[in-house]
């Protein structure tokens, strides 16, 4: 038995939004794996992905912050909620913001089967979400940041950690900096922060390592050059990445501080740390071709980087044990016909559920009756 047919099946039932977005008050109730949401631009389309992506660990697909999320002229809370069918076993997944108290603050909320959880990381036990949006599509010619977000989601799927991880390592960076601006002659404070700082990058590059090879690995391993998404060989570039390719993590720890001391003065200079794994950058080459991702042509990028996408969702199957939802906002549109039909029939084989928007249905015609086309917005 493969390690897909192995994997268990999760699959949404039940999708309600209460002041979320633009929808005071949806529900939804898919019968179907392929999912296909049709309507207007400024439908809300895209805002039911969102939704179904706050269950996971982060800000969901938009990156946004949970006030913006709640309904302009509602309450300023916001609800989701999701009935999962897992294996045959129903569990009820919800999450939101409360409305602001009488001192204005707020919190976020998240329960399974009725009781409180306490913290999305909770929701990967039932849950796993991968996706691909149209902000995605200048990735490979973008700035260095943006690989390194995607990167970091792209662990985050099958590491539920790894995101407070990078939290707390950005917070020691930015102490780091400070200390430097305002303390620079203060070295016990430095090595403290150092020590920290040291720690946890050394954890974050060790888990993007372990993801970005397991990765190349599963690519190397299954790659097809007939099938209509070329297959991508992947890398980490920096200088801690360097580091612990080759050392032990307490001695790359030790070797990282030396050179976060040694650094100081430049980076006092510069303003910011100039070392570490916030300058991680993950390198990507057009496989067939053997070269840079970022120089092939427009259609070549959307199509690698669709089949990036298709690859880490089989990863995350294989590694957590459960078939991942797939969320699509408006990639089947933009195919050519071969694609599309390359890209249904990959869906299909991934046996997760897939959930994609359009403003047309046509565009989801050759999946066949595998989709429930549901209209939003009248």
């Amino acid at each position: 038995m493969s390690e897909l047919d192995a994997a268990g099946t999760t699959r949404i039932t039940r999708l309600i939004a209460r002041d979320f977005r633009n929808h005071t008050d949806l529900e939804l109730n898919p019968g179907a794996r392929f999912v296909a949401l049709v309507g207007e631009n400024g439908a809300g389309k895209t805002n039911l992905l969102e939704a179904i992506s706050l269950f996971v660990p982060g800000r969901g697909l938009r990156r946004a912050e949970f006030a913006a999320m709640a309904r302009a002229d509602g309450p300023g809370g916001f609800a989701v909620s999701l009935t999962l069918d897992r294996d045959g076993a129903e569990h009820r997944l919800g999450t939101g913001l409360e409305p602001p108290g009488p001192d204005g603050r707020t919190s976020r909320l998240c329960r399974i089967d009725g009781a409180p959880a306490s913290s999305p990381v909770a929701f990967s036990e039932f849950v796993r979400v991968v996706w691909l949006t149209p902000d995605l599509d200048g990735l490979f010619r973008g700035a260095a940041g943006d690989r390194r977000r995607f990167l970091d989601r792209l662990v985050l799927a099958v590491d539920a950690g790894h995101g407070a991880r990078v939290s707390a390592m950005e917070r020691a960076l930015r102490s780091r900096n400070r200390l430097l601006e305002d303390r620079p002659d203060d070295g016990r404070w430095l090595d403290a922060v150092e020590r920290e700082v040291a720690e946890l990058g050394v954890a974050v590059a060790l888990a993007r390592r372990e993801t970005a090879e397991r990765l190349d690995r599963l690519i190397a391993e299954t790659r097809d050059d007939s099938q209509p998404f070329p297959w991508a060989s992947i890398r980490l570039e920096g200088d801690l990445d360097d580091l612990v390719a080759v050392w032990p993590a307490i001695e790359a720890e030790d070797r990282f501080r030396l050179a976060l001391r040694n650094g100081r003065n430049r980076d006092r200079a510069a303003g910011r740390t100039l070392t570490g794994p916030q300058t991680t950058d993950l390198v990507v080459r057009h496989g067939p071709k053997d070269v840079p991702a970022g120089t092939a042509s427009t259609g070549e990028q959307k199509a690698l980087l669709i089949g990036l996408v298709l690859a880490h969702a089989r990863l995350v199957r294989a590694m957590s044990g459960i078939a991942p939802m797939i969320l699509l906002d408006e990639v089947a549109a933009h195919l050519d016909p071969r694609r599309r039909a390359g890209l249904f029939e990959a869906l299909d084989a991934l046996h997760g559920q897939v959930w994609m928007t359009g403003a047309d249905p046509a565009a989801f015609a050759q999946a066949g009756d595998r989709t429930e086309v549901l209209r939003i917005g009248g």
